[in-house]
């Protein structure tokens, strides 16, 4: 390509905002040219904005340090210097929907980070691999807003990409339930050790919120579009606990599975092994080559050793076994926030771009 899509990057002080500043350099299609945060982050450099809270382990790229910080709220502004915007924004519910839509209905599409617009009947939430087909409702969502370009597309909750990529892998033995323990990273509430000293050596059993994502977001993954909304699937029947633990990345779940047909353990590997989609058919760039691996070791997935798999594109699975209670028992780990936050947000973009959604205006 030779001119690269224009991006900004809205809520690009936080955690997930810097982790897609990190993604992003040298990307091969998306140019960040412009960031915006909170009035309070308006007017100062990048670099001076974000200050000592650089939380990735890669420098912040050289390229950003000078851009100046416009102010979110400007959305006329900011959209007037862009393509398309990624939305990493810290507000309420009620506001990100609200700002979403305003980008939208500047006709600059937005790929969202954010839960705000998950259930939003005409917005696709989309992991590439699984449900690329619910970007048609885009159309129908372009109606409502009137716009000739806008929209907003979103990603899933980064709980369920160690587990919704290995039950799609299976579908055609037709899990019907499922009971998933998700041991989730800090990074997924935008900390480190050294802003959350209180993690080291702890468990908190509980996250805001967290249990009713994982257990209904898949099930919209796997629903149909119907009239121009997305109709989420009635099963399997996914119960969930999610746990806080003192990991700095990596999401690892503990799953149970019944099954309405049987497979044998060599059969439901081959289908993880060979599990692709269309990210993979378009060789896009941060696809990873082979989505799912299979680890045949009692001690893996470990978040040290495999939480960077495919770039941190990956889902990593290990200790497959039958249950005595369930049919069979398994463990998965991803990366939080590249996979399960702006590494998803930018392949889903990247699969737009394929599909003709997103464009130089």
């Amino acid at each position: 390509m030779s001119q690269k899509l224009k991006v900004g990057i809205l809520g690009a002080t936080g955690m997930v905002g810097q982790r897609f500043i990190s993604l992003l350099e040298n990307h091969p299609w998306f140019e960040v040219v412009t960031v915006a945060a909170s009035p309070r982050s308006a007017g100062k450099t990048y670099e001076e904005a974000v200050g000592d809270r650089w939380k990735m382990t890669t420098p912040m790229p050289e390229a950003v340090k000078k851009l100046v910080v416009l102010n979110v709220n400007e959305v006329e502004k900011v959209a007037s210097t862009v393509d398309f915007v990624f939305s990493a924004v810290d507000m309420t519910k009620e506001e990100i929907k609200a700002i979403e839509e305003a980008y939208a209905k500047t006709e600059t599409p937005v790929v969202s980070n954010n839960s705000a617009h998950r259930w939003t009947p005409d917005v696709p939430m989309v992991v590439p691999e699984i449900n690329p087909e619910h970007f048609d409702v885009i159309e129908s969502q372009k109606k409502r807003l009137g716009t000739t370009r806008g929209f907003v597309a979103v990603k899933p909750n980064c709980s369920i990409q160690s587990y919704a990529p290995v039950l799609t892998a299976w579908k055609e033995f037709e899990p019907y339930e499922v009971v998933a323990t998700t041991y989730q990273a800090i990074s997924g509430a935008g900390k480190t050790f050294k802003d959350w000293p209180e993690m080291e050596g702890n468990i908190i059993p509980f996250i805001g919120g967290e249990e009713e994502k994982s257990e209904q977001e898949p099930l919209r993954l796997w629903g149909k579009v119907e009239n121009g909304v997305i109709v989420k699937a009635q099963s399997p029947v996914i119960t969930t606990q999610c746990i806080r633990v003192p990991v700095l990345n990596g999401h690892t779940a503990a799953v149970f599975v019944k099954f309405k047909k049987k497979a044998t353990k060599e059969q439901l590997i081959e289908k993880l092994r060979s599990f692709s989609g269309e990210p993979q058919k378009l060789e896009l760039p941060s696809a990873p080559k082979q989505f799912i691996q299979y680890l045949e070791e009692d001690n893996r997935p470990q978040v040290s050793m495999d939480v960077d798999y495919e770039n941190g594109m990956g889902v990593s699975v290990g200790r497959l076994r039958e249950d005595s209670v369930y049919d069979w028992k398994f463990v998965g780990l991803s990366h939080n926030t590249v996979r399960g936050a702006a590494g998803g947000a930018v392949l889903c973009a990247e699969m737009l771009k394929a599909k003709g959604y997103i464009e130089a205006k």
